[in-house]
């Protein structure tokens, strides 16, 4: 089985499916749709049997697209929308709505959003982490290094609470492996893992990407495969849109390219670990 664990998609056709920003800093919006259902033309193609939808940032608070999509194709998607860490008033609330009411399985926050405060760990914010702890939530995290201590600190006292860390955590391959180590100091808890994500977009380089090669090898050093997953980004023609690479080249990339890989690392990256993580069948 292979799974997607990271593709966005949006629908653009207000006021049912908003857009607009989900953080301070965001600006951009997107000229077109990029639908569900190019997704599953895009799977199909590739023979990708699962992806994990993730809301955009670019999509509001309103995972309604989200949810309205894994309702449409239950077999072929899991649904992460995205609650707002400074709506503390109904934060926990959002959580219950949206997985008790409307089937998501967990969400994505965006802590290099808020540079100049803990905002993950903010004690105010302990109600809406007891919500989706309760709810055994699956939680990424969008973040670089020098965000590690917040997710320390939830994973810490979350320990049954699965947590995932979205592209690699953003190493710089201008520098050495130094500075990323907060990051790889996370594998110390075992209810985290590690997306294996935005390879390209990391790299100076043409593929197979080797400037990166360092980097993936270090997190699979810390973490493992068997905690490692595999993730891209668009659908369809928005993935060479946006300078990622196509689905097949996202295969070929762990196929092919990471000649590092043990066939046993490849399928625990390509499928196997996502499905211990979201309980997942083939069917």
């Amino acid at each position: 089985m292979i799974v997607d664990t990271h593709v966005h998609v949006w629908e653009i056709d207000p006021p049912k499916y908003p857009v607009g920003p989900t953080a301070p800093s965001w600006t951009s919006e997107p000229d077109e749709p990029g639908t569900a259902d190019e997704l599953i033309e895009d799977m199909d193609a590739n023979g990708v049997n699962k992806t994990v939808l993730v809301q955009t940032s670019w999509s509001t608070w309103d995972n309604g697209y989200i949810a309205d999509s894994v309702a449409r194709f239950p077999d072929r998607f899991v649904g992460h929308g995205l609650i707002d860490p400074q709506g503390i008033a109904g934060n926990a609330e959002q959580v219950r709505y949206w997985m008790a009411d409307r089937g998501l399985v967990g969400f994505r926050f965006h802590p290099f959003y808020y540079p100049d405060e803990k905002i993950l760990v903010a004690e105010e914010n302990r109600p809406m982490w007891e919500e989706l702890a309760s709810r055994n939530a699956v939680i990424q995290f969008h973040m670089r290094a020098e965000d590690a201590d917040q997710i320390g600190e939830i994973a810490r006292r979350y320990p049954n609470m699965t947590l995932l860390i979205d592209h690699m955590g953003y190493p710089n391959v201008d520098e050495d492996l130094a500075p990323f180590a907060p990051l790889l100091s996370l594998a110390q808890h075992p209810n985290i893992c590690v997306k294996i994500s935005d390879v390209k977009g990391r790299s100076k380089e043409a593929f197979p990407f080797r400037d990166v090669h360092p980097f993936v090898r270090a997190l699979l050093d810390a973490f493992s495969a068997d905690r490692a997953l595999w993730g891209t980004g668009y659908p369809g023609h928005h993935r060479t849109k946006h300078n990622w690479l196509s689905l097949a080249d996202e295969l070929r990339l762990v196929q092919e390219g990471f000649d590092f890989l043990t066939d046993t690392q490849r399928e625990r990256m390509l499928g196997g670990t996502a499905a211990d993580v979201w309980a997942l069948d083939a069917g």
